[in-house]
């Protein structure tokens, strides 16, 4: 097996390890994208009036 990523003392077994870490993280923030997208979108606080609880900082 050519060694193309990854060099290390394990030899052809870090090529395995560090390809399946990174599908496993590309995975992950497409399950991620995936779920926000579902998500409401947040509105923006700008229309609180002055005699709310909330309080304009300067």
């Amino acid at each position: 097996m050519v060694v193309i990523l990854a060099h290390g003392a394990l030899g052809p077994f870090d090529e395995i390890i560090f390809v399946s870490i990174a599908i496993i993280f590309i995975v992950m923030m497409g399950i991620s994208w995936v779920r926000s997208q579902g998500l409401p979108e947040l509105e923006d606080d700008a229309s609180v009036s002055a005699d709310s609880e909330h309080f304009e900082l300067e």
